[in-house]
Protein backbone atom coordinates (compact mmCIF):
# COMPACT_ATOMS: atom_id res chain seq x y z
CA UNK A 1 0.00 0.00 0.00
CA UNK A 2 1.40 3.39 -1.00
CA UNK A 3 1.71 6.21 1.50
CA UNK A 4 0.37 9.62 0.67
CA UNK A 5 2.55 12.63 1.42
CA UNK A 6 -0.39 15.02 1.53
CA UNK A 7 -2.31 14.90 4.84
CA UNK A 8 -6.07 14.93 4.53
CA UNK A 9 -7.92 17.91 5.91
CA UNK A 10 -9.81 17.12 9.16
CA UNK A 11 -13.58 17.21 9.00
CA UNK A 12 -15.01 20.35 10.56
CA UNK A 13 -18.69 20.06 9.64
CA UNK A 14 -19.86 18.45 12.87
CA UNK A 15 -20.70 20.04 16.19
CA UNK A 16 -18.41 18.87 18.97
CA UNK A 17 -20.64 17.38 21.69
CA UNK A 18 -20.93 19.13 25.01
CA UNK A 19 -20.03 17.20 28.15
CA UNK A 20 -22.93 15.23 29.69
CA UNK A 21 -25.24 17.38 31.77
CA UNK A 22 -24.55 16.91 35.47
CA UNK A 23 -26.90 17.67 38.32
CA UNK A 24 -24.86 20.79 39.02
CA UNK A 25 -25.21 21.97 35.41
CA UNK A 26 -28.96 21.39 35.40
CA UNK A 27 -29.32 23.48 38.57
CA UNK A 28 -27.36 26.28 36.89
CA UNK A 29 -29.81 26.54 33.95
CA UNK A 30 -31.58 29.88 33.78
CA UNK A 31 -35.05 28.33 33.93
CA UNK A 32 -34.12 26.33 37.05
CA UNK A 33 -32.57 29.35 38.78
CA UNK A 34 -35.94 31.07 38.48
CA UNK A 35 -37.31 28.47 40.92
CA UNK A 36 -34.66 29.39 43.55
CA UNK A 37 -33.17 25.87 43.93
CA UNK A 38 -31.50 24.86 47.19
CA UNK A 39 -29.46 21.69 47.71
CA UNK A 40 -30.52 20.22 51.06
CA UNK A 41 -28.81 16.79 50.84
CA UNK A 42 -26.14 14.98 48.85
CA UNK A 43 -24.18 18.14 48.00
CA UNK A 44 -21.07 16.05 47.36
CA UNK A 45 -22.76 14.15 44.51
CA UNK A 46 -23.75 17.05 42.26
CA UNK A 47 -21.45 15.94 39.44
CA UNK A 48 -23.58 12.88 38.73
CA UNK A 49 -24.59 12.72 35.04
CA UNK A 50 -28.26 13.24 34.23
CA UNK A 51 -29.47 10.82 31.57
CA UNK A 52 -33.14 11.91 31.56
CA UNK A 53 -35.73 13.96 33.50
CA UNK A 54 -38.81 12.23 34.88
CA UNK A 55 -41.83 13.44 36.85
CA UNK A 56 -43.05 10.88 39.44
CA UNK A 57 -45.04 10.96 42.69
CA UNK A 58 -45.58 7.30 43.64
CA UNK A 59 -43.66 5.98 46.64
CA UNK A 60 -42.33 3.02 44.65
CA UNK A 61 -41.03 5.30 41.90
CA UNK A 62 -37.89 3.18 41.43
CA UNK A 63 -39.70 0.53 39.41
CA UNK A 64 -40.26 3.11 36.65
CA UNK A 65 -36.62 4.13 36.38
CA UNK A 66 -33.55 2.66 34.69
CA UNK A 67 -30.85 4.84 36.29
CA UNK A 68 -29.47 8.33 35.77
CA UNK A 69 -32.81 10.15 35.93
CA UNK A 70 -33.43 13.45 37.67
CA UNK A 71 -36.84 12.92 39.28
CA UNK A 72 -39.22 15.87 39.79
CA UNK A 73 -42.02 15.72 42.38
CA UNK A 74 -44.44 17.95 44.29
CA UNK A 75 -44.79 15.32 47.03
CA UNK A 76 -48.61 15.44 47.00
CA UNK A 77 -48.82 11.66 47.50
CA UNK A 78 -46.20 11.70 50.23
CA UNK A 79 -47.52 14.41 52.55
CA UNK A 80 -48.39 13.22 56.06
CA UNK A 81 -46.82 9.78 55.68
CA UNK A 82 -43.18 9.66 56.82
CA UNK A 83 -42.92 5.99 55.88
CA UNK A 84 -43.81 6.76 52.25
CA UNK A 85 -41.41 9.71 52.29
CA UNK A 86 -38.50 7.54 53.39
CA UNK A 87 -39.45 4.74 50.95
CA UNK A 88 -39.60 7.26 48.11
CA UNK A 89 -35.96 8.23 48.69
CA UNK A 90 -34.83 4.63 49.15
CA UNK A 91 -36.60 3.60 45.95
CA UNK A 92 -34.77 6.34 44.05
CA UNK A 93 -31.47 5.24 45.56
CA UNK A 94 -32.01 1.60 44.57
CA UNK A 95 -32.84 2.68 41.00
CA UNK A 96 -29.60 4.76 40.88
CA UNK A 97 -31.44 7.99 40.14
CA UNK A 98 -29.24 11.04 39.59
CA UNK A 99 -31.15 13.39 41.93
CA UNK A 100 -34.60 14.29 43.25
CA UNK A 101 -36.12 17.77 42.94
CA UNK A 102 -39.00 18.67 45.26
CA UNK A 103 -41.20 21.66 44.50
CA UNK A 104 -42.26 23.33 47.77
CA UNK A 105 -45.71 24.83 48.25
CA UNK A 106 -48.35 22.28 47.32
CA UNK A 107 -47.54 19.54 49.83
CA UNK A 108 -44.51 20.73 51.79
CA UNK A 109 -43.90 24.33 52.88
CA UNK A 110 -40.33 23.37 53.89
CA UNK A 111 -37.96 20.48 53.12
CA UNK A 112 -39.28 17.39 54.97
CA UNK A 113 -36.70 16.18 57.49
CA UNK A 114 -37.39 12.48 56.85
CA UNK A 115 -36.67 12.80 53.11
CA UNK A 116 -33.66 15.06 53.69
CA UNK A 117 -32.06 12.70 56.23
CA UNK A 118 -32.72 9.63 54.09
CA UNK A 119 -31.22 11.33 51.01
CA UNK A 120 -28.13 12.39 52.96
CA UNK A 121 -27.59 8.82 54.19
CA UNK A 122 -27.98 7.45 50.66
CA UNK A 123 -25.77 10.11 49.08
CA UNK A 124 -28.67 11.14 46.80
CA UNK A 125 -28.72 14.82 45.82
CA UNK A 126 -31.98 16.36 47.03
CA UNK A 127 -32.97 19.80 45.76
CA UNK A 128 -35.96 21.90 46.77
CA UNK A 129 -37.47 24.75 44.72
CA UNK A 130 -38.65 27.65 46.83
CA UNK A 131 -40.72 29.29 44.10
CA UNK A 132 -43.46 27.72 41.97
CA UNK A 133 -41.91 26.23 38.91
CA UNK A 134 -43.50 24.52 35.86
CA UNK A 135 -41.87 21.11 35.68
CA UNK A 136 -42.71 20.92 31.97
CA UNK A 137 -40.26 23.75 31.23
CA UNK A 138 -37.43 21.98 33.03
CA UNK A 139 -38.23 18.69 31.33
CA UNK A 140 -38.31 20.34 27.91
CA UNK A 141 -35.04 22.22 28.48
CA UNK A 142 -33.05 19.23 29.74
CA UNK A 143 -34.48 16.71 27.28
CA UNK A 144 -33.72 18.96 24.29
CA UNK A 145 -30.14 19.47 25.50
CA UNK A 146 -29.65 15.74 25.99
CA UNK A 147 -31.04 14.95 22.55
CA UNK A 148 -28.75 17.53 20.94
CA UNK A 149 -25.79 16.08 22.83
CA UNK A 150 -26.58 12.54 21.70
CA UNK A 151 -26.99 13.66 18.11
CA UNK A 152 -23.67 15.52 18.26
CA UNK A 153 -21.97 12.41 19.69
CA UNK A 154 -23.29 10.24 16.87
CA UNK A 155 -22.27 12.91 14.35
CA UNK A 156 -18.77 13.01 15.80
CA UNK A 157 -18.55 9.23 15.71
CA UNK A 158 -19.46 9.10 12.04
CA UNK A 159 -17.14 11.99 11.19
CA UNK A 160 -14.22 10.21 12.85
CA UNK A 161 -15.07 6.97 11.08
CA UNK A 162 -15.20 8.73 7.71
CA UNK A 163 -11.91 10.56 8.30
CA UNK A 164 -10.05 7.44 9.43
CA UNK A 165 -11.43 5.33 6.59
CA UNK A 166 -10.27 7.98 4.13
CA UNK A 167 -6.78 7.93 5.61
CA UNK A 168 -6.58 4.13 5.42
CA UNK A 169 -7.78 4.17 1.82
CA UNK A 170 -5.08 6.73 1.00
CA UNK A 171 -2.42 4.45 2.54
CA UNK A 172 -1.63 6.75 5.47
CA UNK A 173 0.75 5.42 8.16
CA UNK A 174 -0.35 4.49 11.66
CA UNK A 175 0.90 7.79 13.09
CA UNK A 176 -1.36 9.80 10.78
CA UNK A 177 -4.40 7.85 12.00
CA UNK A 178 -3.50 8.43 15.63
CA UNK A 179 -2.92 12.14 15.01
CA UNK A 180 -6.46 12.33 13.64
CA UNK A 181 -7.87 10.56 16.72
CA UNK A 182 -5.91 12.88 19.03
CA UNK A 183 -7.24 15.93 17.21
CA UNK A 184 -10.85 14.81 17.70
CA UNK A 185 -10.40 13.68 21.32
CA UNK A 186 -8.21 16.65 22.36
CA UNK A 187 -6.16 14.41 24.68
CA UNK A 188 -3.14 12.09 24.51
CA UNK A 189 -3.75 8.82 22.64
CA UNK A 190 -1.63 5.75 23.42
CA UNK A 191 -1.53 2.35 21.70
CA UNK A 192 -0.07 -0.55 23.69
CA UNK A 193 0.40 -4.28 23.39
CA UNK A 194 -1.06 -6.63 25.99
CA UNK A 195 2.06 -6.23 28.17
CA UNK A 196 1.32 -2.49 28.45
CA UNK A 197 4.32 -1.63 26.24
CA UNK A 198 3.74 1.57 24.31
CA UNK A 199 3.71 1.05 20.54
CA UNK A 200 2.61 4.50 19.40
CA UNK A 201 1.39 7.82 20.77
CA UNK A 202 -0.27 10.98 19.52
CA UNK A 203 -1.29 14.32 20.95
CA UNK A 204 0.43 17.37 22.34
CA UNK A 205 4.02 16.36 23.06
CA UNK A 206 4.20 17.74 26.61
CA UNK A 207 0.88 16.11 27.55
CA UNK A 208 2.01 12.76 26.10
CA UNK A 209 5.29 12.96 28.04
CA UNK A 210 3.36 13.61 31.26
CA UNK A 211 1.28 10.49 30.63
CA UNK A 212 4.32 8.31 29.83
CA UNK A 213 6.48 9.29 32.82
CA UNK A 214 4.96 6.63 35.05
CA UNK A 215 3.23 4.71 32.30
CA UNK A 216 3.43 1.11 33.50
CA UNK A 217 1.87 1.88 36.89
CA UNK A 218 -0.90 4.18 35.73
CA UNK A 219 -1.72 2.05 32.67
CA UNK A 220 -2.18 -1.04 34.80
CA UNK A 221 -4.36 0.92 37.22
CA UNK A 222 -6.48 2.24 34.36
CA UNK A 223 -6.46 -1.04 32.47
CA UNK A 224 -9.21 -2.67 34.50
CA UNK A 225 -11.51 0.33 34.89
CA UNK A 226 -12.53 3.56 33.26
CA UNK A 227 -12.66 6.87 35.02
CA UNK A 228 -11.02 10.27 35.28
CA UNK A 229 -11.08 10.51 31.50
CA UNK A 230 -9.19 7.23 30.88
CA UNK A 231 -11.08 5.36 28.17
CA UNK A 232 -9.85 2.24 26.40
CA UNK A 233 -10.86 0.01 23.53
CA UNK A 234 -9.46 -3.43 22.79
CA UNK A 235 -7.60 -4.21 19.56
CA UNK A 236 -7.92 -7.63 18.01
CA UNK A 237 -9.86 -9.88 15.71
CA UNK A 238 -11.01 -13.46 15.21
CA UNK A 239 -11.36 -13.95 18.93
CA UNK A 240 -7.81 -12.85 19.75
CA UNK A 241 -6.74 -9.60 21.40
CA UNK A 242 -3.31 -8.15 20.67
CA UNK A 243 -3.42 -4.62 22.06
CA UNK A 244 -5.48 -1.65 23.15
CA UNK A 245 -5.91 2.03 22.44
CA UNK A 246 -6.38 4.46 25.31
CA UNK A 247 -7.65 8.02 25.47
CA UNK A 248 -5.78 9.52 28.42
CA UNK A 249 -7.56 12.35 30.22
CA UNK A 250 -10.52 12.72 27.84
CA UNK A 251 -12.54 15.72 29.06
CA UNK A 252 -15.85 14.98 27.38
CA UNK A 253 -18.49 12.61 28.68
CA UNK A 254 -17.57 8.95 28.95
CA UNK A 255 -20.14 7.74 26.42
CA UNK A 256 -18.77 10.00 23.69
CA UNK A 257 -15.24 9.00 24.62
CA UNK A 258 -16.16 5.34 24.21
CA UNK A 259 -17.57 6.06 20.76
CA UNK A 260 -14.31 7.76 19.78
CA UNK A 261 -12.19 4.93 21.17
CA UNK A 262 -14.34 2.31 19.41
CA UNK A 263 -14.11 4.10 16.05
CA UNK A 264 -10.34 4.42 16.49
CA UNK A 265 -10.01 0.74 17.39
CA UNK A 266 -11.98 -0.31 14.30
CA UNK A 267 -9.69 1.78 12.10
CA UNK A 268 -6.48 0.45 13.68
CA UNK A 269 -7.58 -3.15 13.30
CA UNK A 270 -8.45 -2.52 9.64
CA UNK A 271 -5.12 -0.75 9.10
CA UNK A 272 -3.23 -3.71 10.52
CA UNK A 273 -5.26 -6.26 8.55
CA UNK A 274 -4.53 -4.40 5.32
CA UNK A 275 -0.80 -4.50 6.04
CA UNK A 276 -0.25 -0.79 6.69
CA UNK A 277 3.37 0.43 6.64
CA UNK A 278 4.53 -2.29 4.25
CA UNK A 279 4.31 -5.11 6.79
CA UNK A 280 6.39 -3.33 9.43
CA UNK A 281 4.97 -4.28 12.83
CA UNK A 282 3.86 -1.61 15.25
CA UNK A 283 6.59 -2.69 17.66
CA UNK A 284 9.16 -2.11 14.91
CA UNK A 285 7.64 1.25 14.04
CA UNK A 286 7.81 2.30 17.70
CA UNK A 287 11.50 1.37 18.00
CA UNK A 288 12.27 2.99 14.65
CA UNK A 289 10.61 6.25 15.64
CA UNK A 290 12.43 6.37 18.99
CA UNK A 291 15.90 5.52 17.64
CA UNK A 292 15.49 7.85 14.65
CA UNK A 293 14.63 10.70 17.01
CA UNK A 294 17.64 9.83 19.19
CA UNK A 295 20.03 9.75 16.22
CA UNK A 296 18.72 12.99 14.72
CA UNK A 297 19.07 14.96 17.96
CA UNK A 298 16.05 17.08 17.00
CA UNK A 299 14.29 16.04 20.21
CA UNK A 300 16.42 16.28 23.39
CA UNK A 301 17.25 12.85 24.80
CA UNK A 302 15.70 13.69 28.16
CA UNK A 303 12.34 14.30 26.48
CA UNK A 304 12.57 10.86 24.86
CA UNK A 305 13.24 9.06 28.14
CA UNK A 306 9.51 8.54 28.97
CA UNK A 307 8.97 7.00 25.52
CA UNK A 308 11.92 4.64 25.97
CA UNK A 309 10.72 3.56 29.39
CA UNK A 310 7.14 3.09 28.17
CA UNK A 311 8.43 1.04 25.22
CA UNK A 312 9.87 -1.45 27.72
CA UNK A 313 13.55 -0.46 27.55
CA UNK A 314 15.18 -0.63 31.01
CA UNK A 315 16.64 2.84 31.66
CA UNK A 316 17.29 3.14 35.41
CA UNK A 317 20.91 2.61 36.43
CA UNK A 318 21.81 0.97 33.12
CA UNK A 319 24.73 0.94 30.70
CA UNK A 320 23.79 1.70 27.08
CA UNK A 321 25.76 0.37 24.12
CA UNK A 322 24.91 1.99 20.75
CA UNK A 323 25.48 -0.27 17.73
CA UNK A 324 24.95 0.09 13.97
CA UNK A 325 25.03 -2.77 11.47
CA UNK A 326 25.32 -2.07 7.75
CA UNK A 327 22.90 -4.04 5.55
CA UNK A 328 21.63 -5.86 8.62
CA UNK A 329 18.25 -7.52 8.90
CA UNK A 330 16.26 -5.94 11.75
CA UNK A 331 14.21 -9.07 12.40
CA UNK A 332 17.37 -11.17 12.66
CA UNK A 333 19.05 -8.68 14.99
CA UNK A 334 15.98 -8.66 17.22
CA UNK A 335 15.90 -12.47 17.21
CA UNK A 336 19.54 -12.64 18.31
CA UNK A 337 18.78 -10.21 21.14
CA UNK A 338 15.95 -12.42 22.33
CA UNK A 339 18.03 -15.61 22.03
CA UNK A 340 20.72 -14.06 24.23
CA UNK A 341 18.19 -12.64 26.69
CA UNK A 342 19.53 -9.12 26.20
CA UNK A 343 17.38 -6.00 26.56
CA UNK A 344 17.49 -3.57 23.67
CA UNK A 345 15.77 -1.83 20.78
CA UNK A 346 16.32 -2.57 17.09
CA UNK A 347 15.31 -0.30 14.21
CA UNK A 348 16.15 0.21 10.56
CA UNK A 349 17.53 3.65 9.78
CA UNK A 350 18.07 5.25 6.39
CA UNK A 351 20.63 4.06 3.81
CA UNK A 352 20.60 0.39 4.78
CA UNK A 353 21.78 0.90 8.35
CA UNK A 354 20.18 -0.86 11.33
CA UNK A 355 20.62 0.56 14.81
CA UNK A 356 20.68 -1.47 18.01
CA UNK A 357 20.63 0.09 21.48
CA UNK A 358 21.64 -2.40 24.15
CA UNK A 359 20.60 -1.81 27.75
CA UNK A 360 22.80 -3.68 30.22
CA UNK A 361 23.03 -3.83 34.00
CA UNK A 362 25.80 -1.69 35.43
CA UNK A 363 27.67 -4.73 36.76
CA UNK A 364 27.76 -6.49 33.36
CA UNK A 365 30.80 -6.45 31.08
CA UNK A 366 29.55 -4.27 28.22
CA UNK A 367 32.47 -4.99 25.90
CA UNK A 368 32.30 -8.77 26.36
CA UNK A 369 28.52 -8.87 25.87
CA UNK A 370 28.76 -6.71 22.76
CA UNK A 371 31.35 -9.07 21.30
CA UNK A 372 29.14 -12.03 22.22
CA UNK A 373 26.18 -10.42 20.45
CA UNK A 374 28.25 -9.67 17.33
CA UNK A 375 29.69 -13.18 17.20
CA UNK A 376 26.25 -14.75 17.56
CA UNK A 377 24.91 -12.47 14.84
CA UNK A 378 27.71 -13.48 12.48
CA UNK A 379 27.08 -17.19 13.14
CA UNK A 380 23.32 -16.73 12.64
CA UNK A 381 23.67 -14.80 9.39
CA UNK A 382 26.38 -16.98 7.94
CA UNK A 383 28.11 -13.90 6.54
CA UNK A 384 30.95 -11.63 7.57
CA UNK A 385 28.64 -9.20 9.34
CA UNK A 386 30.51 -6.37 11.04
CA UNK A 387 29.01 -4.52 13.99
CA UNK A 388 30.00 -0.88 14.49
CA UNK A 389 29.94 0.16 18.13
CA UNK A 390 30.39 3.30 20.19
CA UNK A 391 31.83 3.21 23.67
CA UNK A 392 29.31 2.31 26.39
CA UNK A 393 27.32 5.17 27.93
CA UNK A 394 26.02 5.31 31.49
CA UNK A 395 24.06 8.55 31.02
CA UNK A 396 20.95 8.57 28.85
CA UNK A 397 21.76 12.05 27.59
CA UNK A 398 24.93 10.65 25.97
CA UNK A 399 23.08 8.00 23.95
CA UNK A 400 22.35 10.19 20.86
CA UNK A 401 26.03 11.05 20.45
CA UNK A 402 26.88 7.37 20.83
CA UNK A 403 24.42 6.34 18.13
CA UNK A 404 25.84 8.96 15.77
CA UNK A 405 29.36 7.77 16.51
CA UNK A 406 28.39 4.16 15.76
CA UNK A 407 26.77 5.35 12.53
CA UNK A 408 29.98 7.15 11.52
CA UNK A 409 32.03 4.04 12.25
CA UNK A 410 29.63 1.92 10.18
CA UNK A 411 29.98 4.35 7.28
CA UNK A 412 33.77 4.26 7.57
CA UNK A 413 33.70 0.46 7.63
CA UNK A 414 31.63 0.44 4.44
CA UNK A 415 34.33 2.54 2.77
CA UNK A 416 37.33 0.61 4.03
CA UNK A 417 36.31 -3.01 4.54
CA UNK A 418 38.25 -4.10 1.45
CA UNK A 419 41.45 -2.50 2.67
CA UNK A 420 41.40 -3.24 6.37
CA UNK A 421 41.30 -6.42 8.41
CA UNK A 422 38.59 -5.44 10.87
CA UNK A 423 37.43 -7.19 14.07
CA UNK A 424 33.84 -8.40 14.43
CA UNK A 425 33.07 -5.34 16.60
CA UNK A 426 34.54 -2.17 15.10
CA UNK A 427 35.01 1.02 17.08
CA UNK A 428 36.24 4.46 16.16
CA UNK A 429 39.81 3.56 17.12
CA UNK A 430 39.75 0.68 14.59
CA UNK A 431 39.08 2.89 11.56
CA UNK A 432 41.85 5.36 12.40
CA UNK A 433 42.19 8.29 9.98
CA UNK A 434 39.24 7.23 7.86
CA UNK A 435 37.01 7.30 10.93
CA UNK A 436 38.20 10.76 11.90
CA UNK A 437 37.54 12.08 8.41
CA UNK A 438 34.06 10.57 8.53
CA UNK A 439 33.32 12.48 11.73
CA UNK A 440 34.63 15.74 10.26
CA UNK A 441 33.26 15.43 6.75
CA UNK A 442 30.58 18.12 7.26
CA UNK A 443 33.06 20.68 8.57
CA UNK A 444 33.38 23.56 6.04
CA UNK A 445 37.13 23.74 6.60
CA UNK A 446 37.55 20.05 5.72
CA UNK A 447 35.35 20.44 2.65
CA UNK A 448 37.34 23.45 1.48
CA UNK A 449 40.63 21.61 2.07
CA UNK A 450 39.50 18.61 -0.01
CA UNK A 451 38.33 20.80 -2.89
CA UNK A 452 41.56 22.79 -2.88
CA UNK A 453 43.88 19.76 -2.78
CA UNK A 454 42.03 17.81 -5.51
CA UNK A 455 40.95 20.73 -7.67
CA UNK A 456 43.20 19.70 -10.59
CA UNK A 457 41.41 16.36 -10.94
CA UNK A 458 37.88 17.32 -9.82
CA UNK A 459 37.54 20.25 -12.24
CA UNK A 460 38.67 18.13 -15.19
CA UNK A 461 36.35 15.26 -14.35
CA UNK A 462 39.29 12.85 -14.26
CA UNK A 463 37.47 9.93 -12.63
CA UNK A 464 39.93 7.36 -14.01
CA UNK A 465 42.88 9.24 -12.55
CA UNK A 466 41.04 9.63 -9.24
CA UNK A 467 40.49 5.87 -9.12
CA UNK A 468 44.19 5.22 -9.77
CA UNK A 469 45.16 7.75 -7.09
CA UNK A 470 42.77 6.17 -4.63
CA UNK A 471 44.23 2.68 -5.16
CA UNK A 472 47.82 3.92 -5.14
CA UNK A 473 47.41 5.63 -1.77
CA UNK A 474 45.30 2.80 -0.25
CA UNK A 475 48.02 0.25 -1.09
CA UNK A 476 50.70 2.34 0.58
CA UNK A 477 52.01 3.71 -2.78
CA UNK A 478 52.71 0.22 -4.07
CA UNK A 479 53.10 0.66 -7.84
CA UNK A 480 53.12 -3.03 -8.69
CA UNK A 481 49.94 -3.73 -6.74
CA UNK A 482 48.23 -0.66 -8.19
CA UNK A 483 49.12 -1.67 -11.78
CA UNK A 484 47.83 -5.17 -11.09
CA UNK A 485 44.52 -3.97 -9.64
CA UNK A 486 43.91 -1.66 -12.60
CA UNK A 487 45.07 -4.20 -15.19
CA UNK A 488 47.66 -1.91 -16.74
CA UNK A 489 51.38 -2.18 -17.38
CA UNK A 490 53.93 -0.52 -15.15
CA UNK A 491 54.89 2.10 -17.83
CA UNK A 492 51.18 2.93 -18.31
CA UNK A 493 50.78 3.38 -14.56
CA UNK A 494 53.83 5.65 -14.42
CA UNK A 495 52.31 7.87 -17.12
CA UNK A 496 49.06 8.12 -15.13
CA UNK A 497 50.84 8.93 -11.90
CA UNK A 498 52.84 11.60 -13.72
CA UNK A 499 49.59 13.09 -15.05
CA UNK A 500 48.11 13.07 -11.53
CA UNK A 501 51.13 14.87 -10.06
CA UNK A 502 51.07 17.45 -12.86
CA UNK A 503 47.40 18.25 -12.39
CA UNK A 504 47.64 18.41 -8.60
CA UNK A 505 51.07 20.09 -8.61
CA UNK A 506 52.40 17.66 -5.97
CA UNK A 507 55.21 15.14 -5.60
CA UNK A 508 53.65 11.83 -4.47
CA UNK A 509 57.11 10.54 -3.50
CA UNK A 510 57.15 13.21 -0.79
CA UNK A 511 55.48 11.67 2.28
CA UNK A 512 53.90 14.89 3.59
CA UNK A 513 52.47 15.86 0.19
CA UNK A 514 51.18 12.34 -0.39
CA UNK A 515 49.60 12.32 3.07
CA UNK A 516 47.89 15.64 2.38
CA UNK A 517 46.42 14.33 -0.88
CA UNK A 518 45.37 11.10 0.84
CA UNK A 519 43.49 12.98 3.56
CA UNK A 520 41.82 15.20 0.96
CA UNK A 521 40.74 12.14 -1.03
CA UNK A 522 39.33 10.46 2.08
CA UNK A 523 37.38 13.64 2.88
CA UNK A 524 36.09 13.86 -0.70
CA UNK A 525 34.95 10.23 -0.66
CA UNK A 526 33.28 10.67 2.74
CA UNK A 527 31.37 13.70 1.49
CA UNK A 528 30.31 11.90 -1.68
CA UNK A 529 29.27 8.82 0.32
Amino acid sequence: MTTTSEPLEPLESFERPEPALSVRQVLALERVLAGEPEVVAGAGQLDRPVRWVHVAEAADVGVMLSGGEMVLTTGVLLAGDVTKQAEYIHSLHRAEAAAVVLGLGRAFPAPPDVMRRAAERCGLPMVVLHRPFPFAELTEEVQSRLVRRKFAAVSLSEAVRTALTGLITAGAPLQRLLDEVAQHSACPVVVTNLAHRVLATAGERSAVDDVLRDWERISRQAGGREGDGWIRAELGGRGERWGRIMLCGYRGDTATGRLLADRAAEALVLHRMLGGNAGCSWEEQSAQSLLTDLVSGVVPARQLLPRARAAGLPVNRRTFVPLVVRDGDAAQLDRVLRLLGMAGLVAELADGATAVLLSLARDQDAEALTAHFAARLRSESGASTTVAAADARTAWDDVPAGLREARHVADAVADSSAALDLPVVVRLRDVHLRGLIRLLRDDPHVQSFAERELDGLLCGGEEDLLAVLRTYLATGRNKSRTAQLHHVSRPALYRRLEAIQTRLRVDLDDFEQAASVHIALLAHDAQQG
